[in-house]
């Protein structure tokens, strides 16, 4: 499978091969990255290359438009300036509401994946993300600005980590234990070499052909993943998915009556179902721990970081897609690369504790910034702290039977959006105040050293990992959940 993008305007090609396992972008003839997998490891992922490519597509769209986005809400509610505290409360508080939705969502989207498999769940969120994106392609101004605040929100509810869940769960479902580490990270190369072919393309693109674009491969994610991706159903106890047109039939027993209009609702996970899989093993619960306060901090990070780059550097959307640049980079290489050598070499549980020290002294390194280029530097440490979440995703993974990888997966999930409701009450008012003229004392990146403590929470908590032997499902070969 191969994807061969240009702009040739800028001269900039980006060429992802799934099939050979390798990839490359160049600028003016010039290489500035290139990746390759072994074949031998490519030949055994090659039945998850349209997986592949569908996560690739619908990254680059949703990446593209992440260095222009803070110019465009600046200039919405505060024209020609470099501080907007309103700016940064309603970010916040948009964080804080799709948190809220995707608490509920995540772990009822990966316990319906479990039952009427990843491809019909998945379209839900690939065709909801086109609609925010479609709204800032025809325009910019504070009143579609804010038509697109409110349905970002409410899309976000359903999309917001939802493709990437139910992608981890699909390959979970087609690679085995001993592989599934090397999967993931693989899995996260890929995303992170849209990220690099995403911001870089948005580089030399103006801020309207940046929305226009990413609009544009959004549509064609979703089109090529209903066309091309073969589905994974799990649970063998429906004849059809569920966005067939075709009837449910579901095996009964004589003298047993059907009962199709509350078995969905018996699939709805409850909050007796979560506690139950987080008490599985001690294992899963500390991964739980782990997933809350490394995504306390990322969110934290992510809602903070370019308001602070403009407030103190006067950063712009070039300079943010530089930094982003760098860092994707780093990360593609670290988990195409590094990961699959790490894993067997050290285990995922140190290699999670490894990746989330580094996180730790990126974070602090960008509080303490005293000069444009420092920022820059710490985005390099990616090639490290980028490898942590493939492994905690893996780590879980193994803690659970096939049947239940949808409901694991949606479970941490879950974890990692409710940190994404806290996140934003706690840092969101800190920034603001540091950045602005009412700071008790001259420390910009403050509200940064603290999202970088709650990282160190999380290192800590990952020392104490010690990685149980994996659970085998109850269910035997097969996975039946429809009570009869």
């Amino acid at each position: 499978m191969i994807l061969h993008y240009s702009l040739k305007s800028s001269n900039i090609c980006c060429f992802l091969s799934v099939s050979s396992g390798f990839c490359f972008i160049s600028f003016g003839g010039s290489v500035l990255f290139s990746c390759g997998l072994a074949r031998e490891n490519m030949e055994k992922l090659s039945g998850l290359s349209h997986l592949f490519m569908t996560i690739f597509l619908h990254n680059f769209s949703t990446f593209m438009v992440i260095p222009a986005i803070t110019d465009v809400t600046m200039s919405a509610l505060c024209p020609g300036r470099d501080e907007c505290s309103l700016a940064i409360y309603l970010s916040g508080f948009q964080q804080a509401i799709i948190g809220l939705g995707t608490l509920v969502m995540m772990p009822l989207v990966g316990n319906l994946s479990d039952k009427y498999g990843r491809k019909a769940l998945l379209t839900v969120p690939m065709s909801l993300t086109i609609i925010p994106l479609g709204i800032l392609a025809y325009s910019r101004d504070r009143n579609f600005f804010y038509a697109y605040y409110v349905v970002r929100t409410l899309t976000a509810m359903v999309c917001e980590g939802s493709v990437h869940c139910l992608a981890l769960a699909y390959v979970a479902d087609n690679v085995s234990e001993g592989r599934r580490a090397s999967a993931f990270g693989v899995l996260s190369g890929i995303g992170s070499s849209a990220f690099v072919c995403g911001t870089l393309s948005t580089r030399f693109l103006s801020t309207s052909s940046t929305f226009q674009v990413a609009a544009s491969v959004a549509v064609i994610a979703a089109v090529y993943m209903r066309v091309f991706l073969p589905d994974s159903v799990v649970d063998d106890g429906l004849s059809a998915p569920i966005l067939s047109k075709d009837k449910l039939h579901i095996t009964q027993s004589d003298g047993e009556s059907n009962r199709n209009g509350t078995l969905v609702l018996k699939r709805m996970p409850s909050l007796e179902d979560m506690v139950s899989l987080l008490n599985t093993s001690s294992t899963f619960s500390q991964a739980a721990v782990v997933s809350f306060f490394s995504n306390l901090a990322d969110f934290g990070l992510h809602g903070s970081m370019m308001y602070y780059l403009k407030a103190r550097f006067h950063f712009n959307k070039d300079q943010f897609a530089d930094l982003m640049v760098i860092s994707g980079i780093a990360g593609t290489i670290s988990q195409l690369f590094l990961m699959p050598t790490l894993v067997p070499a050290l285990g995922e549980a140190k290699l999670l504790s490894v990746g989330l020290l580094f996180s730790c002294a990126h974070m602090f390194l960008y509080s303490i910034a005293w000069s444009f280029w420092v920022p820059y530097v710490a985005a390099m440490f990616s090639v490290i702290f980028s490898l942590a979440h493939p492994c905690m995703r893996s780590i879980v993974s193994k803690q659970v039977g096939s049947c239940e990888q949808g409901m694991a997966q949606g479970c941490i999930s879950g974890i990692c959006s409710f940190a994404g409701v806290v996140s934003p009450l706690a840092f969101s008012p800190l920034t603001a105040l540091f950045l602005s003229d009412r700071a008790p004392f001259n420390f910009p990146g403050f509200s940064i050293m603290c999202i970088g403590f709650a990282m160190m929470i999380a290192f800590v908590q990952s020392m104490m990992i010690r990685v149980a032997p994996p659970l085998i499902s109850n269910g035997g070969g097969g996975c039946n959940h429809a009570e009869v």
